[in-house]
């Protein structure tokens, strides 16, 4: 049986900021209300991201600085099947040293020790202590950086998919 994890920012990732023209997926980008602000998103990563999200052995954790708002603006706004999954934060972290997002996945991976794990963060290739630390898991870990003006793209997925 697996046992992965898949770790999911949304800024960059599933919202890209300044998304314009047609997503990587071949349609004009959707605009919704969540609350809070405007997101812009392509609908067919969405869908994408709910059927992949139901693959046995996969846990879905939200490590995003939107923290409990992804489950609860978010995801009714856009469609994301993602309102029950785990919410790591910040923990009054994000003006620390280090990066709160590297120190709250380290956490969970050992808490929840998965087999393999997938990291979606499009911050990911400016950050080189958690390029350096997933080095040390090798194969174990994927690491995901989209462009944060195009989110993740079809071509990233279907890596994300091949790993799980």
């Amino acid at each position: 049986m697996r046992n992965v994890s898949l770790y999911l920012d949304v800024d960059g990732v599933i919202c890209p900021f300044g998304a314009a023209g047609i997503t990587d997926w071949g349609s004009p980008w959707r605009t919704s209300d969540a609350g809070l602000l405007e997101v812009k998103y392509a609908g067919e990563l969405v869908d994408s991201l709910n059927t992949l999200s139901i693959t046995p052995g996969l846990r879905c954790v939200w490590l995003t600085s939107w923290e409990e708002m992804a489950p609860e603006y978010l995801c009714p706004a856009i469609g994301l099947a993602g309102r029950t999954w785990p919410v790591l934060a910040s923990d009054g972290q994000a003006g620390g040293e280090g990066w709160w997002k590297l120190q709250a996945l380290q956490r969970d991976i050992e808490a929840s020790a998965p087999d393999r794990a997938v990291w979606i963060d499009d911050q990911l290739n400016f950050e080189a202590e958690a390029r350096a630390w997933a080095s040390v898991l090798g194969t174990r870990l994927l690491l995901i950086s989209p462009h944060p003006r195009r989110g993740l793209s079809r071509a990233e997925l279907d890596a994300v998919r091949a790993f799980v």
